[in-house]
Parts: structure tokens; C-alpha cells; sequence
């Protein structure tokens, strides 16, 4: 396959774990030159040599400005971002309270937005790929976690819109809808307990039409972010791609 990505410039953002981490590897395995956003999560070891790293709270405007200034300043430029950071957190419909509700908001709906606009300023003169992280939660709802669905609704709205809007600076903009093993899959494990996990997998087992079970972020996600990272991506934007095995055939 070569290497799609070299000449390519690429900010990951919540890159220290999980799909982030495997987008960056993915990325530089493609040819690509990358900044790794990271916040709380310290860089994985097996990456940190490998790539350029600059703190970022992407909550914050003045910290996204100033990780994108850095970031761009290190690349030369701006061709990707892929924005991973994002948190999934437990609740329900009647006992969300407001500190919750911001919370998840802010990790994934406004961080989305923020990181979103500091790529298109650095891509409005030569075009680009952003790809978000959505959710099938988005689309379907989720009771266990209602503000976590929201915010990745947001998201979805969010993506379409920036994909209309940026479409004419030749600036694409897409969403995944992963169902993949990372750290927010072992908060739902834990919060279901040992007896409802089992039981939540064992629905995989029957309802996924593709192994039946979570996929990994290297090995089935990241061919598709670097898919949509380069120049055979060019001619879609706006849309929401389930990787998902099936679970949720969104464009059925």
C-alpha cells in the first residue's frame, strides 16, 4: 500500500490513548508528519520518540490557539486533524445534574468545535481534512449516558454544518461512528458491573454482524482515518462513517 500520507501534516488531538494514540501511530506508519495533542494523559512511551508532542486542555479557546500555534509552527503547516479527545461518563436522564452535563459537553461537543476552528484558520488557504468522532449513540440515544449522546449529536450537526461552510475553502470535514475497544468502553464494563457487561457483550455476540465483538482502533479503525486523511478522501465531506461491524448500519 506505500505510504499515502508522506508530505501530509497532521494534528492529533487526544492523542496520548486510545483511538487518538492509534491515529497518530497510523499516521506516521503512513508517512505523515504529526503533533500529538495530549492533556491529562501523559504520550505512550512507543510514541513519544516518534513525534512531536504539545500540551492542550481542548476544552479551553486560549489553549487550543496556542497548542494549534505550536503545533503548526513544529509542521510547517496544517493539512489533518483528527480530533479524538473526548470522554464517555454515566448518568441518567433524570439524575443528570449540571455539573455532569457540562462536563461532557465540554470534552466532547465544545472541544470538538474549538480544535475544529483552530485547523480551519490554518487550512482556509490550502484545504484540508478534519475528521471528528462521533457516536451511534448520537444517532440512537443512549439512557446510560443521555449527555454523552447529546454531545456526540452535537457533533454530527456540528461536522455537517463546518462541511457546508468549508466546503468552498476545499476544507472537508467527517465524523466516525467507531464501535471499537478503548478506555471509554471499560467505563460502560465497569459501570455495568461484571454481570451486565457480560450480558452487554453476549448482545454483541448476537447482534454484531461482524465477529460479534469490539474492534481494535489499530487494526480496524485506523485504516479509515488514514483513508479520510488523504487525498482519495477529497471528494467526501459532511458524513457520518460507522466502523462498527455492523451494529449500527447508519446508511442502511
Amino acid at each position: 500500500m506505500g505510504r499515502p500520507l508522506t508530505g501530509r501534516r497532521a494534528v492529533v488531538s487526544g492523542a496520548a490513548s486510545g483511538i487518538g494514540a492509534a491515529a497518530v501511530a497510523s499516521f506516521l506508519e503512513a508517512g505523515a508528519d504529526v503533533v500529538g495533542l495530549f492533556h491529562t494523559a501523559p504520550p505512550p512511551k512507543d510514541l513519544v520518540g516518534r513525534c512531536e508532542w504539545v500540551a492542550c486542555d481542548a476544552r479551553d479557546r486560549a489553549s487550543v490557539e496556542k497548542a494549534f500555534t505550536q503545533a503548526t509552527s513544529i509542521l510547517g503547516g496544517l493539512d489533518v486533524l483528527l480530533h479524538a479527545a473526548g470522554s464517555w461518563r454515566p448518568s441518567t436522564p433524570e439524575s443528570l445534574s449540571d455539573d455532569e452535563l457540562d462536563q461532557v459537553l465540554d470534552t466532547n461537543l465544545r472541544s470538538t468545535i474549538l480544535t475544529n476552528q483552530a485547523a480551519f484558520e490554518r487550512m482556509r488557504e490550502g484545504g484540508g481534512h478534519i475528521i471528528n468522532l462521533g457516536s451511534g449513540e448520537g444517532v440512537r440515544g443512549n439512557p446510560m449516558a443521555p449527555h454523552y449522546a447529546v454531545a456526540k449529536a452535537g457533533v454530527h450537526a456540528w461536522t455537517r454544518s463546518a462541511a457546508t461552510a468549508w466546503g468552498k475553502f476545499g476544507v472537508t470535514v467527517n465524523a466516525l461512528a467507531p464501535a471499537v475497544s478503548t478506555a471509554n468502553a471499560e467505563r460502560l464494563w465497569d459501570h455495568l458491573g461484571a454481570k451486565g457487561a457480560a450480558v452487554f457483550k453476549e448482545r454483541l455476540r448476537a447482534t454484531m454482524p461482524l465477529r460479534g465483538e469490539l474492534g481494535d482502533p489499530d487494526t480496524d479503525l485506523a485504516p479509515i482515518m488514514v483513508f479520510l486523511a488523504g487525498t482519495g478522501a477529497r471528494f467526501i465531506t459532511g458524513q457520518l462513517i460507522a466502523v462498527n461491524g455492523g451494529l449500527q448500519m447508519l446508511s442502511a
